[in-house]
């Protein structure tokens, strides 16, 4: 689990997630930048995308939208593709904290080897942290 409170209103917060010119602005962990294939918000829809190393590395992603209750939650999966067998869960929570958002983000992994690798391999948890930071800066601007 990540979390962090973001100084601004969780209707604002969610909203970041909610439309691709948002996500474009802060999606990825820090030095990262996104191109978006496809893009709809919605329970079944899909964004398709490609993430941008700072070393010029692509990574294709493919996330679809399990579940949305603005502003409360979202719940979804991702992979680099809809068939990728290793794809993951997350649960997104808003909650509102008078003027700020507290925003909880819980990932399940398929096996704990995934979960593993992705964490010592790819620095998931930092990741995580960095792309939850970037939110709150594009947010309280």
């Amino acid at each position: 689990m990540i979390d962090r409170v973001v100084d601004a209103p969780r209707e604002l917060v969610f909203e970041a997630f909610t439309e691709v010119r948002h996500l474009s602005q802060w999606w990825g962990p820090a030095g990262f930048s996104t191109t978006t294939r496809a893009f709809t918000f919605a329970e079944g829809g899909v964004w398709e995308f490609t993430m941008h190393g700072p070393d010029g590395t692509d990574y294709p992603e493919w996330i679809t939208w399990t579940e949305i209750v603005p502003p409360e939650r979202i719940a979804l999966l991702h992979g680099e593709s809809a068939t990728d067998p290793n794809a993951f869960t997350s649960v997104l929570t808003f909650t509102a904290a008078k003027d700020k958002t507290w925003i909880e983000m819980r990932t399940v992994f398929p096996t704990k080897q995934l979960r593993d690798e992705a964490v010592e391999r790819y620095g998931a948890i930092e990741g995580g942290r960095q792309t939850l930071n970037n939110l709150a800066a594009y947010v309280e601007k």
